[in-house]
């Protein structure tokens, strides 16, 4: 076995004195034996529990040869198709193709396929025909029953299907993975694995299917996109492990793609003893010669603390994904961890994040949640906090405070995200004041995305005005430290539910605040979420009231132009976005005005003169330096 590695070789295998593997793992990543990596875990897990397991890493999938490598596994094959979902990988949410991929040796793009999950199953079908594959990751995980898929723009039917696959793992996977290897160990037949949770199974007998719920067949699915809302929130309210059903989804010629309920969340003590394992906590050395793996970099001196959001998010996949039921990892499993790399020769002092989907959830949002699971048609957070919700950081402060400790540690960030309103639900001050304190890079990245309370609704965020309440408290508590600290709102443009209306009072709210953002996340309809079956649908599922979706590519462009109005580039669009919306009030020399009529052309009836076309008191170009932008943000937001 190479320096403590899993085998990616025959030789591997020959040296660590293993005739045939159990399971051997098909990735569409690189191989990266750290436990930010989905198939690291996975094969960690299992060989914990006494299986041998190789891992082949991004093959070539046109070469039948290369899926054979490690030779026929004695149990199964396992695919995903890596830590992101293939299609997102490799195209941008104008669907143009990205130009690298940070899983991939020297960020080479190209190594894995489109869809990656159905093209490696079928190359293994191809080569054993009867060998069980069972599929996992994102990728399967979110595409588990009919879903709409956004470049093809058409409805898919479950993955299970297109990928011929037998079994289906959906989540994070720990505890039903070693279910399925017991019982195939046991010498069940895959196709009588019926009863794990967190699988999902097809067939064509229901005889011994139990507390279900029929959902639409997909023939109907297609044949009505409001079928297809119905059936996709009957799915979003069974994503409880306490509290799920399972689902059962007809097909044509009597096949029947029935879903179990979630695996239950993993408890502490189960936490940490997956991120103990013996991850080498690195990329494989064969991919030294090609520059490494890049994003080995964002996650090397980073801790995972938790699992699961109850944020709530409407355009994020989390709640089929990972849950709505927090998870988390004791402050000796996570100290550990942090010893294992404060004494690396690279560690500079800084650990650069301590969190999970959100930081700064540590703990289930209210008392019940363990044992009855989730509200299935309410929200912990929105449209208001729960009365029901325990705000409590002392947890994460205690934490913090002992990783502070460490030696060799100068710093402790927190970049993966906090959640704004939860901080401001919390009586006590003092995880926030520490926040600003110790823990903030110079900026601290929030997500306010919007300030249209409609589409913020839309969203399944809280309204601006908590947003606005937040930069306020941010803003004298680094007075009171003597910090010259600053705020990056993330922002997404054509969000279901915003017209150019909406946009434009965006771009108002950013011509007052002096700033321009410097990157702008357009809506990507990704699969299994609330927001992408609207953009789907034009009804939002909750409720089955009618959505205004801007889905033609050129208005779509004319929404992110106006968050970025000062931008030259951007200028006919942002003209073109203020006529259509009927604000060429904004067009002109008062300094409300977003922009300039440019030399020479006719505005309001007369020609104009030469001279500086930006809005009146800038620049011309009008964009500004990071350090100046978010400074600007926060002296007039005061």
């Amino acid at each position: 076995m190479n320096n403590g590695f899993l085998p990616v070789s025959r030789e591997d295998m020959e040296a660590a004195g293993i005739e045939q593997l159990d399971f051997v793992l098909v990735t569409g990543d690189a191989y990266v034996d750290h436990p930010s990596f989905a198939h690291a875990i996975i094969s960690r897990v299992l060989e914990a529990n006494g299986y041998r397991v190789g891992i082949i890493a991004q093959p070539d999938w046109k070469d039948d040869k290369s899926i054979a490598v490690l030779g026929e596994p004695r149990l199964g094959f396992l695919v995903s198709s890596g830590n992101m979902d293939s299609m997102v990988n490799h195209y941008s949410v104008s669907k143009k193709r990205r130009k690298t991929d940070a899983f991939t040796p020297g960020g080479v793009m190209g190594k894995r396929p489109d869809h990656a999950t159905v093209v490696y199953s079928n190359l293994i079908r191809r080569s054993f025909r009867k060998k069980p594959i069972i599929i996992g990751g994102i990728e399967a995980s979110l595409r588990r029953l009919a879903h709409y898929d956004y470049w093809s723009d058409s409805l898919k039917r479950s993955i299970l299907l297109d990928s011929g696959a037998d079994l289906l793992s959906y989540g994070m996977g720990e505890r039903c993975i070693v279910e399925i290897a017991d019982a195939l160990a046991a010498g069940i037949a895959v196709q009588d694995i019926t009863f794990i949770d967190g699988t999902v199974y097809k067939t064509k007998d229901l005889s011994g299917v139990y507390d279900a719920e029929l959902l639409c067949s997909y023939e109907d699915l297609k044949a009505d996109r409001i079928n297809y809302a119905k059936s996709f929130y009957t799915q979003y309210c069974n994503t409880d492990p306490f509290s799920g059903k399972r689902l059962v989804e007809p097909y044509p010629n009597g096949i029947y793609v029935v879903q179990n309920p979630p695996q239950k969340p993993l408890t502490e003590a189960e936490m940490d003893r997956v991120y103990a394992l013996p991850y080498q906590r690195t990329y494989h050395p064969s991919y030294e010669k090609e520059g490494g793996v890049p994003a080995i970099e964002e996650v090397k001196y980073s801790l995972i603390s938790n699992r699961g959001c109850f944020g709530g998010c409407s355009f994020c996949a989390l709640t089929f994904h990972q849950g709505r039921i927090i998870q988390t990892r004791s402050h000796e499993s996570l100290l550990a961890e942090a010893e294992k790399f404060i004494w690396d020769k690279d560690f500079k002092g800084y650990i650069h994040d301590v969190g999970g989907p959100t930081a700064n959830f540590r703990h289930p949002a209210c008392e019940k949640q363990l044992t009855k699971g989730v509200c299935p048609k309410k929200q912990c957070l929105f449209p208001q906090p729960c009365k029901n919700l325990i705000a409590d950081h002392s947890d994460y402060l205690a934490l913090l405070r002992k990783l502070r400790a460490l030696p060799k540690v100068k710093k402790v960030f927190i970049r993966s995200g906090i959640r704004f309103d939860y901080l401001l639900a919390d009586k006590d001050d003092t995880f926030f004041k520490e926040l600003v304190e110790h823990h903030v890079s110079g900026q601290l990245k929030v997500a306010p995305e919007h300030v249209s309370d409609a589409v913020l609704e839309k969203m399944g965020k809280p309204q601006n005005d908590v947003y606005r309440r937040f930069v306020q408290k941010y803003q004298t508590l680094n007075a009171k430290c003597g910090k010259n600290q600053f705020l990056v709102p993330y922002l997404m443009s054509s969000h279901p539910g915003s017209t150019m209306k909406e946009a434009v009072e965006l771009a108002e709210y950013l011509r007052d605040l002096g700033y321009m953002p410097e990157q702008v996340q357009d809506f990507y309809p990704t699969p299994s979420t609330i927001s992408t079956c609207m953009y789907y649908t034009g009804v939002d599922p909750r409720t089955m009231e009618k959505v205004y979706v801007p889905v033609n590519p050129h208005e779509k462009a004319m929404q992110r132009a106006l968050i970025q109005y000062r931008n030259p580039q951007n200028y006919e669009l942002v003209k073109e976005a203020l006529i259509r919306a009927g604000r060429t009030d904004l067009i002109g020399f008062d300094k409300k005005c977003l922009i300039r009529p440019r030399p020479g052309r006719v505005f309001d009836g007369k020609k104009t003169s030469s001279g500086n076309t930006a809005p009146a008191g800038r620049k011309q170009t009008a964009v500004h330096t990071k350090k100046k932008t978010i400074r600007n943000v926060h002296k007039k937001a005061k």
